[in-house]
Formats: structure tokens, sequence, C-alpha cells
């Protein structure tokens, strides 16, 4: 099959396994169901594949309605609306709430909501209940509460299936044990699916099988939005909902009622409603851990050249002389100074000497091994930290870095001086090293810059 068949035809297979079981639960018509997931599956293929992808839908709508209930024009009419919202509510977040991108801050969430709720989902429900009222098949006094069972199943399917389609879309590389404990996993995963069957299903002995306890589903929610993040969180949610769906539709459950379309739409609300407020948590959550990372990255960072920063290298080098202490293995440190930056200011400015010390910082990055730290020290002196390495082999780091540096091509030409220390040789103490390694680079500085020295 040719690859740009690929998406369409998975997008039309998922529409019509997802909403064929759906209009089985279609009570007030059979073409109006309060559970509807096919909206989410719309408007998710169209943010991520694009435009190109409506045809899919139209031909899913098509074949579900189509071989329901209803005729081939009332089939085509209903198709044709569904198409339509999904197209409107993908070019409204596009346009107003960040596209692919939607569900990762607050403010685009509640955008999103709204412009599905108030825009989107208008479209579908209006097409598709006149079709149907102008077919005959609605009686006009019922128009209203077709259409209310219309909008909130859209609706709800929107809030509660689209972001776990979004965020596994944008991210959909699994990480075995990242960021919490395999054994709280498996326990969450316990969790999403006994605590529904407790809430929405008849397991309790002692109870009648319609006691209050919709709260038992929050904890549950805010654990997966504190400790796992937006899309574990979204997933749980689809999975309680699927479980809440099958408890009600047999009977029991705390919104269970005499009419089963009325417990859908209750039901059904109270996880839209929940499933919001839960994705607003997660995005908080990540948004205020995206900025204490980025806080504990420049707390110990150059914020120009990107390097560990001079607190940062005092931590490397405790660290260092501990584990050298315990395996009796020395480790080196170069320091590094730029010749001549204070000319390169004054003659080219200080756009061109930053940039100067930004590609020292580069070739540092280049020269070293991924156990080295490389940090900016102050001013245009820079420091390479590298465990279990000697003075031979520091030099040699020291050489290719002078080289590489006079090398690189660019506008004006720079030199590097460097100076060499080893632990414990010519310090037992951070304070030690980098005293015995800044005399070892003043040493080259004044036999002429671009050199390299060992610590006297």
């Amino acid at each position: 099959m040719p690859r740009i068949w690929r998406a369409p035809l998975a997008v039309a297979i998922a529409y019509i396994v997802a909403c064929k079981p759906a209009l089985a639960m279609a009570v007030v018509n059979p073409s109006a169901s309060p559970v509807w997931p096919g909206t989410g599956i719309a408007i998710a293929a169209l943010l991520v594949f694009g435009y190109r992808l409506w045809p899919a839908i139209l031909i899913g709508a098509f074949v579900v309605n189509v071989t329901t209930a209803g005729t081939m024009a009332t089939s085509l009419g209903i198709a044709v609306g569904n198409t339509l919202e999904a197209l409107v509510g993908t070019w409204l977040v596009d346009r107003f709430a960040g596209g692919r991108r939607c569900l990762d801050r607050t403010v685009d969430i509640l955008k999103c909501v709204g412009l599905i709720s108030l825009a989107s989902a208008l479209t579908s429900p209006t097409a598709g209940v006149t079709t149907l009222a102008l077919a005959r098949l609605v009686p006009w006094p019922s128009y209203g509460h077709v259409w209310v069972t219309w909008w909130l199943g859209n609706v709800s399917g929107a809030l509660i299936v689209l972001p776990v389609l979004i965020y596994w879309a944008n991210n959909p590389w699994v990480k075995i044990g990242a960021g919490v404990p395999r054994l709280e996993a498996i326990a969450l995963a316990v969790a999403a699916v006994a605590v529904p069957l407790v809430v929405f299903g008849d397991v309790l002995p002692f109870a009648d099988g319609h006691l209050p306890l919709e709260f038992l589903c929050t904890p549950v929610f805010v654990w997966a939005a504190f400790r796992f993040g937006r899309r574990v969180t979204a997933t749980t949610i689809v999975l309680v909902t699927a479980s809440a769906v099958g408890g009600t539709l047999n009977g029991s459950g705390p919104f269970s009622r005499g009419s089963a379309n009325e417990s859908l739409l209750l039901l059904q609300s109270f996880m839209s409603v929940t499933a919001v407020v839960t994705l607003v948590l997660a995005a908080e959550i990540a948004e205020r851990r995206d900025i204490e990372s980025r806080l504990r990255h420049l707390a110990v960072s150059d914020s120009l050249t990107g390097l560990a920063n001079q607190r940062q290298l005092t931590l490397v080098l405790d660290a260092e002389i501990t584990r050298s202490q315990r395996t009796g293995r020395p480790f080196a440190i170069l320091f590094l100074d730029l010749d001549h930056l204070k000319a390169i200011n004054d003659r080219y400015g200080h756009l061109v000497g930053s940039r100067a010390l930004v590609r020292l910082a580069e070739v540092l990055k280049l020269s070293s091994r991924a156990m080295d730290t490389s940090a900016r020290f102050g001013g245009d002196e820079f420091a390479l930290v590298m465990p279990e390495t000697g003075e031979a082999a520091a030099r040699q780091v020291a050489v290719r870095v002078c080289q590489r540096l006079a090398s690189d091509g660019e506008e004006p030409a720079v030199t590097v001086s460097a100076g060499v220390a080893v632990y414990p040789r010519d310090g037992d103490t951070s304070d030690g090293l980098l005293r015995s390694a800044d005399r070892a680079l003043y040493a080259s500085k004044s036999g002429g810059g671009g050199r390299v020295s060992a610590s006297p």
C-alpha cells in the first residue's frame, strides 16, 4: 500500500471502530449518542496529519451512520456535519490555541475547551439533527432533546479522547522507569482499574450499586498528574471513562438513573469537567517543573557559553577529590585563558569578544569526553576537569584545544594559554588545585601566550 494512503486509512478505520459501538448506546435517536469519541479522533487527526485527511473523516462518519440507521442522504448529511465540525475545530485550535501544542499550557487548554464546546461542536449536532428532522426521522418537538444529547456526546468525546491522542502523538516514546519507580507505575495502573470497578461497578457486597462514590476517582487523577505527567494523566482519564460507561450502562454507579440516556449524559458531564480540571492541573505541574529545571540549570551554568559556572566547578572538584581518595586514581584540571581578549574587545567590539569566548567553549566541548566537566571560571578564564587523567594526557588535550581554536576559521584569530594541575600532586583541596593550575596558566601567559604549562 502506498505510504500516502496509510494515515487516511488508519484514521477512517479508527473512526469506524470507535464510533460504531458508540451508536449502540444511542437511546433518544439511533444517530444521537451521548458517547461519541469520533470528535476527538477527527480533530486530533487533522491537528497531527493536516487538513488533507478530511476525506477519511467523511468516509468514516458516513460508513458508521449508513450501517446503523437512516438513509444514504441522511448519513451523508451527518457525515458532512461531522467533517465540518472537525475542520472548524482544527482551524480554531490552530489559529487561537497553539495547534498541536494546544494542551501544553493552561491558557491554551482553556481556549481549546471553549472553542470546541461553543463553536466546533455546534456544527455537527445542528447539521445532523436538522438533516434527520427534515427527513422526518426526528420529530420537531424532540429537536432540542436530541440536539443536547448529540452536542454533549461530541464535546465529551473531544475533551476526553483528544488529549490522549495529542499527547501520545507529540511524544510517542515510552521511558520505562523514567522519573518514577516501576512499582508505583504498576500501582497506578491497578488503581485506574480497581477504583472504577468500585465506583461504577456492583462489586461491593454492602452497596446497592448507586452510592455517590464518584469522588474516589479524583485521587487517582491527581496521583497521575503529580507523578506521571500529562500523557499518563490523559490515558488514565480514558481508562476510567471506559469503565464508567460500562458500569453505567449495566445500571450501577452514582449516575445510574431510570433512563440510560440521562445516566450517560450525567456521567459524560462529570467526566468532561473532571478531565478539564485534571489536565489543567497536570499542565500547571509540568510548567512548574520545567521552570524549576531551567532555574536549576541556570544556577549551575554560565549564561553566555552554556558551560558549568564557578559554583558547579567547585562542586565537581570536591566530588572528584572524594572519588580519587576512594579509588587512588589521579585526575587533572586544565586552566585556560583567552589571550588578548581586551584587545579584541577594543578593536572589534564586545559582541565579537563574547563570540570569541563562545568559540573557546565550543572547542572545549569538542575536545573533552562525556565524563569531563568544562566550566567558565570567570571573565576569560575556563577550566576542564578530567577524571582519571595524568599530566601527559591533560597536556595532549590542552594542545588539541589550542590547535582547534587557532584553526577554526573565524575572524579574528584567537589563541589560548593553558595550565595543568594534577591531584594529589599539585594540591589536595579544590582551592589548592585551582591555585596550582592558575600559577601554571600565568607561566604560560608570561611566556607569550598560546602555550601549555604544568604546575611547578
